[in-house]
């Protein structure tokens, strides 16, 4: 049987049909990631880059620089249209290449306690590759404002993380939001490496700037592609300080959702999930199964295999697969009027409400954003990962190091996703062969189950979250604001409804 080089391209682009109305806002975070593995199956580079764990082990020193005075300068007094809030924030840019011009935005929030001091530092990434930590995680997920319908204001999200840590949200790599390059060649060279690399030299002067925090207890979690992002600095960190024979980060753990792990079975597990939740037949999905190579080792599938991947991209294309019981957003752009909002049923329109508030000079102006060094307006997501570099097809090998050094992860899923469902998680978990320590179980938030749990020995958590799409927080800010305290203060989630 002829066999064609562009498999499962069909599938690939499902995404796409959920989201036709976003044009006017730019790319979305759904549609970023399937671009990312069209161009990895259409190119065959689909192969374990074994060189990726030792090439971003080198760290050029002369990118550190003194911050002296740097903190207040960004310091942020009020966002326009924000409800007053009782907690310090900041936003501006960290150099990490000076002979680049290349710099990061971030946006920081300190945590809504008295006791300030004692809470850990959460940084938080958006994947994609090259979607806004600003766009989603700050403004539509995890941080303590989001954004009214008519794209003026901001309301309280009361199930911020910042209840729980001081969090610091980074625009990576360089070309995505805020960020930027002077060297227009940069943005050709974006890839893994590049990002965890520019991404530690952030943290790096970062802490210098806010040098309070250099010995405060550091986690990292992200989301979708941030499944690359979060180990790869995590392993860096690790080995800069066993390099240097110092903590320069006091690296506790990492916390990934919905995450992109382990190319072959993220594969695998998306179709067996589209199966299972009566997404496409049970007959097509078995088709899939058997007829198609997943293995990062292949280069052409059947037309057997491709046939039933396009039958099975037309079946998922009337819904959004990153939320698969949600509605679409039924409109462009904001409305004339700001809606009542709700933090228990998500507006699927948040990104374009997002948009408009982003673009606004005053807004630019008060997060110190400086958006000429940008050639387009601000965008959700960047079309910066058409010339993404390097991606390999697995991160397990990083997951089994954290586990031998004694450190904490949990991979958390969101149930109703269809993307990255929960069990691609289980189907790469399961290739680590680990021991379980605490077998599957409800968890449970306000007398509810919150989802189901497992741990294996090495320190490592499974948890879904009950009734979230791949943007966990968006969906269900409460569970998700109860897995992360129980994960940064290291107790076990609730297995009684008396909590």
């Amino acid at each position: 049987m002829e066999r064609h080089p562009c498999s499962f391209l069909a599938v690939l682009l499902i995404v796409s049909c959920s989201v036709v109305q976003i044009e006017a806002a730019g790319k979305r975070q759904g549609e970023a990631l399937s671009h990312l593995y069209k161009a990895k199956y259409s190119t065959g580079n689909f192969s374990v880059d074994s060189t990726l764990f030792q090439a971003i082990q080198q760290v050029d020193s002369s990118k550190f620089h003194p911050q002296d005075g740097l903190k207040e300068r960004d310091r942020i007094e009020s966002l326009p249209g924000q409800p007053g809030v009782e907690f310090s924030q900041y936003g501006g840019y960290v150099t990490v290449d000076e002979s680049a011009g290349r710099a990061l935005y971030y946006y920081f929030v300190e945590a809504q306690h008295s006791n300030n001091e004692s809470l850990p530092l959460l940084l938080w990434l958006n994947g994609g590759p090259g979607c806004s930590s600003l766009s989603y995680g700050a403004m539509q997920e995890l941080g303590p404002f989001r954004v009214y319908s008519d794209g003026q204001a901001l309301y309280k999200n009361t199930h911020s993380w910042n209840y729980a840590a001081n969090v610091l949200f980074l625009e990576s790599p360089a070309g995505v939001g805020f960020s930027y390059s002077n060297t227009t060649s940069d943005y050709s060279k974006s890839g893994d490496k590049m990002t965890a690399e520019d991404n530690y030299v952030f943290l790096v002067n970062w802490l210098e700037r806010f040098s309070e925090y250099k010995d405060r207890d550091f986690y990292i979690s992200g989301e979708s592609y941030a499944g690359h992002y979060v180990p790869q600095l995590a392993h860096t960190i690790l080995y800069q300080n066993k390099k240097a024979k110092n903590t320069i980060i006091n690296l506790k753990g990492i916390l990934m959702g919905n995450a992109v792990i382990n190319d072959e079975t993220d594969t695998i597990g998306m179709y067996s999930y589209f199966g299972n939740h009566a997404l496409i037949s049970d007959d097509l999905a078995q088709k899939i199964l058997k007829s198609c190579d997943f293995s990062p080792n292949a280069t052409s599938q059947s037309d057997e295999c491709n046939q039933a991947a396009d039958d099975a991209g037309k079946d998922t294309s009337y819904i959004n697969i990153y939320n698969i019981y949600g509605p679409l957003c039924p409109h462009e752009g904001t409305t004339a009027r700001p809606g009542k909002p709700s933090l228990v049923d998500f507006d699927p329109c948040s990104d374009y409400y997002v948009y408009a508030y982003l673009n606004r000079p005053d807004v630019q102006e008060a997060m110190h954003a400086n958006v000429t060094k940008l050639t387009h307006d601000w965008q959700p997501c960047s079309d910066i990962i058409s010339n993404w570099s390097d991606s390999p097809s697995t991160i397990i090998p990083l997951l089994q190091e954290f586990m031998e050094n004694v450190f904490i992860a949990c991979n958390f899923s969101g149930d109703t996703d269809g993307r990255v469902p929960f069990t691609s998680t289980q189907y790469s978990i399961n290739k680590m062969k680990l021991q379980v320590k605490t077998k599957w179980h409800p968890w449970f938030v306000k007398g509810e189950v919150g989802g189901y749990t497992q741990v294996y020995k090495g320190d490592l958590t499974f948890a879904t979250v009950r009734g979230a799409g791949h943007q966990v927080p968006s969906f269900q800010p409460l569970r998700a604001l109860s897995l992360v305290k129980h994960f940064l203060g290291g107790t076990p989630l609730p297995d009684t409804t008396r909590y």
